[in-house]
């Protein structure tokens, strides 16, 4: 049997290595993409080398640097538009305030001591009935005992 170039080495350490080619990168997807952001120096520095360009070098660049032409496009526009580089604030969800948790925090406490309000109140209120009833059957058989004497 003859092993060609892209035959699997039946190696132990990694089975997925293929004899006579460079190292590929994992073609596996990460689980969790994550958003990539650029410096504004970064930004002016990749615009004036794909402005530098040859027209067929601008590809080299971007598929160098893992960029899309619409993202030169969108720096251009920024640039020329006189916007700043890179924003003064992060985009995305505004950070929490803590006074938002202390809120709930206490609207939860309150709720709980509402309900432990109202079952100390109900047995205050058995307990006050249990009382006058137990009054009127102590009455009663104080008559009774009084009235066979």
């Amino acid at each position: 049997m003859t092993m060609t170039s892209l035959d699997r080495m039946p190696l132990a350490g990694d089975a997925g290595r293929v004899t006579g080619e460079q190292e590929r990168p994992d073609p596996e997807v990460p689980e969790k993409a994550r958003r990539r952001t650029f410096t504004a120096q970064y930004k002016q520095e990749v615009l004036a080398a794909y402005e530098a360009a040859a027209p067929g070098e601008k590809g080299a660049i971007l598929r160098r640097e893992g960029l899309y032409s619409s993202l030169i496009t969108e720096w251009r526009r920024a640039r020329d538009a006189g916007a700043p580089a890179s924003p003064a604030r992060a985009s995305g969800r505004p950070a929490a305030d803590p006074r938002d948790a202390q809120i709930a925090r206490l609207q939860k406490e309150k709720a709980k001591l509402e309900q432990e309000l109202a079952k100390a109140r109900f047995v205050a209120d058995v307990q006050s009935k249990l009382q006058a009833l137990l009054e009127t059957i102590s009455e009663g058989a104080d008559s009774e005992h009084g009235s066979s004497s």
